[in-house]
């Protein structure tokens, strides 16, 4: 489980670049951690898209911390990549984000879902509609897994 404080140790070195963190992954091994981040720009009008060099600025920035005085050692392998269009909602900011878009998510009591994000009431409650179900309120510490929805 990530820290809080490791989160927010990524967060603040993707601000100054105008980048924000939608995903940080650590595992690996203990020898060599592989940290996966993914990076995206803050909404906008109109949407700004990562590119391959916003992906090598945020990587270059994060290997400069990340060899000086990192959390995780000397030896890592470092992946940089956008959220992509199944993103990955993990904080609280992605559920009010998205609200209106339906989700793919593991909910505690329901299992694997495919639900429509109705509303973010608070820090730590999402209402989900369920297809073919009334809304209900779910905590968010009992999601897992959640990603935007995607009809391919």
């Amino acid at each position: 489980m990530l820290s809080d404080s490791l989160v927010e140790s990524f967060r603040v070195r993707l601000a100054p670049l105008g980048l924000e963190l939608a995903d940080l992954r650590i595992g690996g091994t203990q020898h060599r951690p592989l940290v996966q981040v993914r990076i995206e720009w803050p909404p906008g009008e109109p949407p700004r898209r990562v590119t391959v060099e916003d992906c090598a600025t945020a990587s270059r920035a994060l290997e400069a911390w990340l060899d000086a005085d990192g959390p995780l050692g000397r030896r890592y392998i470092l992946e940089v990549s956008s959220p992509g269009l199944e993103r990955p909602l993990r904080w609280h900011q992605h559920w009010v984000r998205f609200v209106g878009r339906e989700v793919q998510a593991t909910v505690a009591g329901l299992g694997r879902v495919r639900a429509r994000i109705v509303a973010v009431p608070d820090e730590a409650t999402v209402i989900l509609e369920p297809q073919g179900a009334a809304p209900r309120p779910v905590p968010l510490a009992g999601i897992r897994d959640a990603r935007l929805a995607v009809d391919w």
